[in-house]
């Protein structure tokens, strides 16, 4: 359901990469040495999803943290992901099962060698923030069967209703207080410091700022960044072991800097093959990307000239640009907002809700759904989706499918198709209202 790549597939072409990109790569090389070195040098280690992760919090036990469907992805952007699927399936998980899931426990069953071929550790605690993903809690379950690890769950109510209540928030914070804290506590042997958290916090809402307005930074014609294919290489540091830390603010420093430049020049996005041509069509895209494919993905709609203005996907692990901020006066209770605020957690008409505020503020040509064919948090609800969207902006909406990270759920030619034949609607519907203009 997450999101964060680090590089392309080796066998490839070199991508064009940023300073920012470069300091993140930078980053992320660091966490992952930093886990491969944990039993030598003594350090605990956390295992937690992307969706409500509590990274601040974390931090002030220093322990580090690992992210499983992470470890999905970059496997997945490293063409090693088919293997591991099949040998989960081999072992009795079916066919429909979340492809991160059987990736992850494919990747054990091999021998837990991690996405830059060194062994990752044992977790000694399990951190399950519940935040819309019921796969997330059976993934869990399946990971404290095989380590035997301590595990804690941190239940976050739905936002059934579409509105956070104050009961709401006084329900996780007594969580947190009574259950995640404690066992934080007990399994580091680090005492909690509200002090630290407040620091973190502190840090992580100076990078938020910097994140939204890059977000925002769309809206301008052309549009400096996708929101979609570059926007999952944006939220990597503020959605996963970074957020709270002196080097997440750093590389939104960098990023904004980037952009900026970008935008006075009225230059389009950076792909991995160089600048884009010509905006011709400006897109909101509901749905995560195909990760086995992720270049080839990305080429279809940049050769078309197609910008992806905004996108649901850059909001799973925290929803910045609707105004939220971590807040370090409030700290326990921000980390609950937080949480209940994550895109999945979310019901569907609120989610209906911010596309169309994507659609009118980025001015966008149409919408597209990615269907993911085994991630039922986003899937349910595409299609009425699609329709409601239509209806309601008079744009045109259209549907691809691939998968997560199971290479044989991509099918080039098929997707392909499908974009070149929506591209040529959209055309259509501007000719039409042209038409009625004149």
């Amino acid at each position: 359901m997450t999101a964060i790549p680090i590089s392309a597939p080796a066998k490839s072409q070199p991508a064009i990469k940023d300073g920012s990109m470069l300091k993140q790569k930078e980053m992320i090389s660091g966490n992952y040495a930093k886990l491969e070195n944990a039993a030598a040098e003594g350090r605990k280690v956390v295992s937690t999803f992307v969706p409500g992760n509590l990274n601040e919090l974390i931090m002030c036990f220093d322990v580090l943290n690992n992210l499983p469907e992470i470890n999905a992805i970059q496997n997945g952007m490293r063409k090693k992901t088919g293997g591991y699927i099949m040998e989960a399936e081999k072992r009795g998980h079916s066919e429909d099962v979340c492809t991160y899931v059987k990736a992850d426990l494919g990747m054990i069953e091999k021998g837990n060698i991690g996405p830059d071929g060194q062994k990752l550790p044992d977790p000694n605690l399990l951190l399950l923030s519940y935040t819309g993903c019921f796969t997330f809690m059976k993934w869990f379950e399946l990971l404290r069967d095989h380590y035997g690890c301590e595990t804690t769950m941190l239940h976050v109510p739905y936002q059934g209703d579409g509105n956070i209540t104050p009961t709401m928030i006084a329900y996780v914070v007594r969580q947190l207080r009574e259950e995640v804290i404690p066992k934080l506590e007990r399994v580091s042997g680090v005492k909690f410091d509200i002090d630290r958290l407040r620091e973190n916090l502190a840090r992580s809402a100076r990078a938020e700022e910097d994140f939204v307005w890059v977000l925002n930074s769309a809206k301008a014609r052309p549009s400096p960044i996708d929101a979609y294919f570059g926007g999952v290489y944006y939220i990597g540091p503020i959605f996963t072991a970074f957020r709270g830390t002196a080097d997440a603010v750093e590389y939104y420093r960098l990023l904004r800097e980037e952009i900026a430049e970008r935008l006075a020049r009225g230059q389009g996005p950076v792909t991995p093959s160089g600048d884009m041509g010509p905006e011709r069509y400006r897109l909101v895209v509901e749905g995560p990307p195909n990760w086995t494919s992720f270049r080839d993905f990305w080429k279809m709609f940049h050769e078309e000239g197609a910008v992806v203005v905004a996108s649901t996907y850059t909001k799973v692990g925290g929803i910045y640009d609707l105004g939220f901020r971590h807040d370090p006066a409030r700290p326990l209770e921000s980390l609950a907002e937080y949480c209940l605020g994550c895109y999945t957690n979310r019901n569907l008409p609120s989610r209906i809700d911010i596309i169309e505020r994507y659609m009118n503020e980025f001015e966008a040509d149409g919408f597209l759904i990615n269907s993911i064919k085994s991630c039922n948090s986003f899937s349910a609800g595409q299609l009425l989706m699609l329709r409601e969207i239509e209806r309601r902006t008079g744009k045109p909406a259209a549907f691809v499918e691939s998968d997560l990270v199971d290479p044989r759920y991509f099918s080039p030619a098929n997707i392909k198709n499908r974009l070149e034949s929506y591209f040529q609607m959209v055309e259509q519907r501007r000719a039409g209202a042209a038409a009625r203009a004149a």
